[in-house]
């Protein structure tokens, strides 16, 4: 049954051809639909999506100003003047009603074992409605921003969807304008559960520069298939040598997988041309057959890992192995909606600094990678001065200039602060609240607890605190 509220609606005619149209009538039809821009059937004129405006909690469906048609983006302007609007539901557009409200996160019955995310109960948040404005053919619609930790939506009961070794289609409109090295921006198949169910229970596009088995080419970003323990742009993980990057401010990324024998991977410019082939062939080892469970995720990974940091338009999952034909003809289709003026640009500011306990007027050590950190240092030194890297989502990792290795809130937060990590994920990733007598104070992504120095600064740091509470959550941050 489709989510409440739900107005997935078809007119009588449709007046064009559209994505999932074609998809139909090549016989591997959409069976998860979304966009925030545009119908993808012609003759779609139910709701594309929901947002909710803070000032008073009030709802507003944005549906095509005709059906087979671009977004009416007017009402949303005017009903979010003044105050800040969030995508709380996106549509989907098939008869499925397989519709992603905002992930639940470690907040749903048997998702324990997940990531959680930074709202009530550790679900995840939405999507800023306001904060991408593009053009679809001369009118100004908007996108999806993932650039908050923990944006994130999903349906753990999706109708109709390949499961198991079921043979699988995926694309997206995305852009390069916004993409992060970290886990996961993905589009596809993954658990029901909100958890890591191993190996092959996942088929969705990751797009980004993390490079999951090393040995990759060039900076990225790519796109390629998260099917759960690994991002894979090939059978072995790493990108075709001839293949560098894969960029544009609007790119369609494609995985498509038969479920034993081979999974393809393709890109193309979403202005212009066709579409090339990055990778077809066999499965990685250990991904035949593949297990894929009925739930459609946006944004995060598998686990709820939401530190994937992207920009979504329009994308489907299809039953069946699309054919080259099939999304060559969706991508002239992409191409031709004229999408356009996507002039979002974000930075990431790194700087070195020493932090200073209130508790105890030392300086945070990180001795080594095996000890954990403590405010016990009289004076700065290399084991006391970390490179701060703020995030564009305002955000901070810490690596210890010591070893070079990034502070971890260790044990999803559960045991002490330690640097010994060489890449960075939710336990690594810290906010950095400014309090009002000049210190700050760090929260744990881990488990959004602040990090505090126990025993009056005797005890390792740790993010084991509800609140700032006493001077022990406060340090002061000192620049180099």
């Amino acid at each position: 049954m489709p989510l409440s509220g739900t107005t997935a609606t078809r007119a009588a005619a449709a007046a064009s051809t559209l994505p999932c149209d074609i998809f139909a009538s090549a016989g591997t039809p959409c069976e998860a639909a979304y966009s925030t821009t545009r119908a993808l059937f012609a003759s779609y004129n139910g709701s594309l999506y929901r947002i909710q405006r803070a000032s008073d909690g009030s709802t507003l469906n944005v549906a095509p100003k005709s059906a087979g048609g671009v977004a009416n983006s007017a009402p949303q302007v005017s009903f979010c003047n003044g105050t800040t609007c969030t995508i709380t539901l996106i549509y989907d557009q098939t008869a499925n009603g397989n519709n992603l409200p905002v992930s639940p996160g470690k907040s749903c019955s048997g998702c324990s074992n997940g990531l959680g995310g930074p709202a009530a109960n550790r679900a995840d948040i939405g999507a800023n409605a306001m904060a991408l404005p593009v053009t679809v053919g001369g009118q100004t619609t908007y996108g999806a921003l993932f650039n908050a930790v923990g944006t994130g939506y999903r349906n753990n009961a999706a109708k109709n969807v390949p499961t198991g070794s079921q043979p699988e289609g995926v694309y997206m409109l995305t852009s390069s304008n916004l993409t992060s090295g970290s886990c996961c921006f993905d589009f596809g198949s993954a658990e029901t559960n909100d958890s890591d169910d191993g190996n092959a229970t996942m088929n969705a596009i990751y797009y980004g520069t993390a490079c999951w088995t090393g040995n990759c080419t060039g900076v990225g970003p790519w796109v390629g298939g998260d099917l759960e323990n690994g991002m894979y742009f090939s059978d072995t993980g790493n990108n075709p040598a001839s293949i560098p990057s894969e960029t544009g401010s609007f790119l369609t990324a494609w995985e498509k997988n038969n479920g034993t024998t081979n999974f393809t991977l393709k890109y193309g410019n979403g202005q212009s041309g066709g579409l090339t082939t990055a990778y077809s062939g066999a499965l990685p080892s250990g991904y035949n057959p593949m297990k894929v469970q009925n739930s459609i995720e946006l944004g995060t990974g598998g686990d709820n890992s939401d530190l994937g940091k992207g920009e979504f338009f329009e994308g489907a999952v299809t039953a069946g192995y699309p054919s080259d034909a099939t999304e060559n003809a969706v991508q002239a289709n992409v191409v031709a909606a004229g999408y356009a003026d996507n002039t979002t640009a974000f930075s990431t500011n790194v700087s070195v600094v020493s932090l200073k306990a209130h508790a105890n007027s030392k300086y945070v050590d990180a001795a080594n990678s095996t000890t954990s950190l403590i405010a016990d240092a009289a004076s700065i030194g290399k084991a006391e001065t970390f490179e701060m890297v703020t995030g564009t989502d305002g955000t901070v990792n810490l690596k210890s200039l010591n070893d070079n290795q990034w502070v971890t809130a260790e044990s999803d937060g559960a045991s002490p602060l330690i640097a010994n990590r060489t890449a960075i994920g939710p336990w690594e990733t810290f906010d950095l609240i400014a309090n009002g007598n000049g210190s700050v104070s760090l929260r744990a992504h881990a488990d959004d607890d602040y990090v505090t120095t126990p025993n009056s600064g005797t005890s390792p740091l740790i993010a084991s605190q509800a609140s700032i509470s006493t001077s022990s959550e406060q340090f002061d941050l000192i620049f180099d």
